[in-house]
């Protein structure tokens, strides 16, 4: 470190493993947060002008609000690989870096997302809460919770990234149709690769059965989806969120799955979450995760590893290896 004699302060504004906390402990004064609780913005602001180095979570914004008082912050590290509650160009402009983790998790979140997906389409969650309420005696070849097929059906991918080709990979060994709206088109090698073509948004919402979101968040982003879109879409088709919340306009969605204009929805994000739209809570034809699709204890483990890689280079004057921006 720069100062031998006196380690830099560092805030850990989130609960992480108590090993990798240990660690941060041998190099760092380290003020924790290990009962989790959520800072205020106030609380943030005030933790941040007292350290040089910051690990957070995506409930942390970090804005120029955030940093008014941080006149020795460096970096900020956070443990997602969205950043959506980064303001990086008041960063940049307060001279600190930002970084994400990228590649960890995307294995593990292309699996959830299919996991949603499959979960959704055959009705899992609904179907689970019928036989705890007792109904397996009214079973008959109609009356079950009837879902959708995924094999030979059309899985359109908003979002072509790590993520969203790792989705499409799964679903070739399905035997699904995959098509793909991005900001670019793929490389006809990475095409070739996830069996895909490429579809404009609203050929990709009229023709798939199942409608996948991995795209991130910006302003720009926001409400990709609303009742525009979803007025678009099969009514038998099926929508999966595993990007952010702020794409989908939940209240749209709640009314369209009220209304019985799509089948059923799978979220693992949510608009203002954790709290969730109160209509979409009374909807029978949904998946409700809680942002989990990462959360598998090697990935995690993994993404705080990186984080914590990304704090100690920018400490110590070194390019983060998962820069965000450039200082």
């Amino acid at each position: 470190m720069n100062n031998k004699n006196k380690p830099p302060k560092i805030l850990v504004a989130r609960a992480i493993f108590p090993e990798a906390l240990a660690k941060l402990e041998e190099s760092f004064e380290v003020r924790s947060n290990q009962e989790d609780r959520i800072f205020t913005p106030e609380e943030l602001q005030k933790a941040l002008s007292e350290v040089q180095g910051a690990l957070v979570a995506g409930s942390e914004r970090i804005d120029a609000s955030a940093l008014a008082q941080a006149r020795e912050l460096k970096v900020v590290a956070n443990i997602s690989v969205g950043y959506n509650n980064f303001d990086v160009p008041a960063m940049t402009a307060a001279g600190v870096m930002a970084t994400n983790t990228p590649d960890v998790l995307t294995d593990t979140t292309a699996d959830f997302g299919f996991a949603l997906l499959m979960a959704t389409a055959r009705r899992v969650t609904e179907s689970e809460h019928w036989v705890r309420a007792g109904h397996w005696d009214k079973w008959s070849i109609v009356n079950n919770p009837l879902g959708m097929d995924l094999h030979h059906s059309t899985v359109g991918i908003i979002g072509m990234g790590r993520i969203g080709q790792g989705i499409a990979k799964r679903a070739l060994g399905f035997g699904m149709n995959v098509i793909y709206h991005n900001r670019s088109h793929l490389s006809d090698a990475d095409e070739k690769a996830c069996g895909a073509k490429y579809a404009s948004m609203e050929e990709l919402l009229r023709t798939a059965d199942h409608v996948v979101l991995v795209l991130p968040y910006s302003a720009e982003s926001h409400h990709t989806i609303g009742a525009k879109e979803i007025a678009l879409m099969k009514p038998t088709a099926t929508l999966i969120n595993i990007a952010r919340g702020g794409i989908v306009d939940d209240a749209a969605l709640a009314q369209a799955l009220q209304a019985g204009r799509i089948f059923a929805a799978g979220l693992d994000v949510f608009e203002g979450e954790p709290s969730v739209h109160p209509e979409l809570l009374k909807c029978k034809n949904i998946v409700l995760a809680p942002h989990i699709a990462s959360a598998t204890e090697k990935t995690r483990r993994a993404m705080v590893d990186l984080a914590v890689e990304n704090l100690r280079a920018g400490l110590d004057g070194k390019r983060p290896p998962s820069l965000i921006n450039s200082i």
